[in-house]
């Protein structure tokens, strides 16, 4: 869909660049406040999110998750089932399927229902006045950038010479390799290392430091236990040298400390990162500052060094979550046509890693918590303490408290469990409504859940929850 009057200079309230989930959510807000936007979109529409991250990611972690708990069933007595993956290639279509729904559900059906939204297609360029696009001229006096990222590749000598893989190619295999080695321990490379682990290939992680290295030191280093106990090999502390290409596969060159050594592999996945989508833009010429690995510099207000101009979403560098896309986008919208009142926030901001045990996080680690000036008292939760966790034969896991011990106010949580994505919401709502070690702990939770283990958490600041009754304090 294009707009026909795009290239005779029609005039817009507001121009956004990008059509991903920040761009959407910057468009309609726009919309809804009855705004003409036009909205620019360059390659498939939908974006990150829906195509070829949360979306398509998500749908096969599930489907592992099925094959890893017929296989594990044999924890529970007189029960033995097996999982295994039969046809890659079928579940690889599946998830396509799904993508292309939603990309249309939730993207390109919704463009009709907004009759001030302008659907561009095209490559966008900040221009004096507006945006240029392919040629044609559009005229708009505020803009918002939310043009997203692509996968990051490293500065690894003979990297250009190799047929990587990236989260976005490696969701698309439609056969399996044997062996794989994932470079970087961040969120996607602990993903997808696990999701081609539970497939049935041999995985290996390499990573400069540790996995999830900004999490909880007792959170990374249980999922790395866990990981290993899956048959993950973890090379951490590493310093990469150089890749080649040989007739097996792939082989890396890395050293540690003092030690030079290889890995072979049939495919390698590099998983270091995000870069920004801003080549084409014009940033330079139109005096918007970026940093230095070209993600666009904003203020709180979501402004650029830019009069009139905004940046939301991944290309910021900052938060990169879809909800957080999300969120940054409708306030740039909101603040380019009324003023700039509206302040990003993410004190409360939750964080999720798909791997299982989940990893799931909101508010400040006990390292920042300190750097931040505050007497901090911790609690920490093994899942053996959790009912839940005992009914269900999986006591992998752990739940960190970290509170002010002045205010008692809870200041972080943190949070590894097989169901941790859908328990730490309360811990969110905890935190941004000021609640303290007692009030958490004194609050009713329905038992036998995972989420009743913040609560236990909470009650370990006073007491030894193992001298408590079912349900007791």
């Amino acid at each position: 869909m294009s707009d026909c009057c795009a290239g005779n200079g029609k005039g817009y309230d507001l121009a956004v660049i990008g059509a991903g989930s920040a761009g959407f959510s910057a468009a309609i807000t726009a919309a809804e406040q009855g705004a003409s936007v036009a909205l620019i979109g360059h390659g498939t529409i939908g974006g990150t999110c829906v195509n070829v991250g949360c979306v398509p990611s998500k749908a096969l972690i599930r489907a592992m998750e099925s094959v890893h708990q017929a296989g594990s069933s044999a924890r529970f007595d007189g029960i033995r089932a097996n999982g295994c993956v039969t046809d890659w290639a079928a579940l690889v279509s599946q998830k396509d399927e799904l993508v292309s729904e939603l990309r249309q559900a939730k993207y390109a059906d919704l463009l009709p229902a907004y009759n001030n939204i302008a659907y561009i297609e095209g490559v966008a360029r900040i221009a004096e006045g507006g945006v240029a696009v392919n040629g044609s001229f559009v005229r708009a006096p505020k803009v918002i950038i939310a043009t997203g990222t692509r996968p990051g590749v490293p500065a690894i000598r003979g990297i250009e010479t190799i047929d990587y893989l990236t989260s976005t190619t490696a969701l698309d295999l439609k056969d399996l390799p044997k062996s794989l080695i994932v470079v970087g321990g961040g969120f996607v490379g602990v993903e997808l290392a696990q999701v081609f682990t539970r497939a049935g290939v041999k995985v290996t992680i390499v990573c400069r430091s540790h996995l999830l290295p900004a999490a909880e030191p007792e959170i990374r280093e249980a999922l790395a236990a866990y990981f290993e106990q899956e048959g993950i090999t973890i090379l951490g502390g590493v310093a990469y040298e150089r890749c080649l290409k040989r007739d097996e596969g792939v082989e890396l060159s890395f050293r540690m400390g003092d030690r030079l050594d290889t890995l072979l592999a049939e495919k390698m996945l590099i998983a270091t990162g995000r870069s920004p989508n801003v080549e084409q833009l014009g940033l330079v010429e139109a005096g918007i500052q970026q940093t230095l690995s070209g993600t666009v510099v904003v203020d709180d207000y979501m402004r650029t060094s830019r009069e009139g101009t905004y940046a939301a979403g991944d290309v910021t560098g900052r938060d990169q979550f879809v909800y957080m896309a999300a969120y940054g986008a409708k306030l740039a919208a909101m603040n380019a046509l009324n003023s700039d009142s509206l302040v990003y926030d993410n004190s409360t901001m939750p964080e999720v890693v798909f791997t299982d045990p989940q990893v799931a996080s909101v508010g400040l680690t006990e390292a920042a918590a300190k750097a931040a000036g505050y007497a901090v008292a911790t609690s920490v939760l093994s899942l053996d303490n959790v009912p839940r966790a005992l009914a269900a034969r999986d006591t992998r896991g752990l739940i960190k408290l970290v509170a002010d011990d002045k205010s008692r106010k809870i200041l972080g949580a943190h949070i590894l469990a097989p169901e941790g994505a859908d328990s730490i919401q309360t811990a969110v709502m905890a935190i941004k409504f000021g609640m303290t070690v007692e009030q958490l702990g004194e609050t009713i939770f329905p038992y036998l859940t995972t989420v009743e283990g913040l609560k236990l958490a909470a009650q370990t600041f006073n007491k030894d929850v193992k001298m408590l009754s079912c349900c007791a304090g």
